[in-house]
């Protein structure tokens, strides 16, 4: 059974970045994986996907800013987040098929 742990989270400025991490417990290259994150109040919300083939599709709300990639070994899932703003403010989780993180929290804040 794949289990997925995040890290990467943390606090930062309005136009920093952050790169998170999903290490997963098995390999990931033939399976879909995805970033979703949740603010206090609101829907888990969808906000890139890596599909099996290796293509990438992101929401409206990210495209252009974050970038979602694997590690060549297939175990670990990247969000490289850039030009973050306040509302990023986010508890940030993977999901490999069936399977999620823990999550881990960003805070974008001057």
């Amino acid at each position: 059974q794949v289990h997925l742990v995040e890290s990467g989270g943390g606090s930062v400025q309005p136009g920093g970045s952050l790169r998170l991490s999903c290490t997963s417990s098995g390999s990931i290259i033939s399976k879909l994986s995805a970033w979703y994150r949740q603010s206090p109040g609101k829907e888990r919300e969808f906000l890139a996907r890596l599909l099996p083939s290796g293509g990438a599709d992101y929401s409206d709300s990210v495209q252009g800013r974050f970038s979602v990639s694997r590690n060549r070994a297939g175990n670990t899932l990247y969000l490289q987040m850039n030009n973050l703003k306040p509302d990023d403010t986010a508890v940030y989780y993977c999901r490999v098929d069936n399977k999620w993180g823990q999550g881990t929290q960003v805070t974008v804040s001057s």
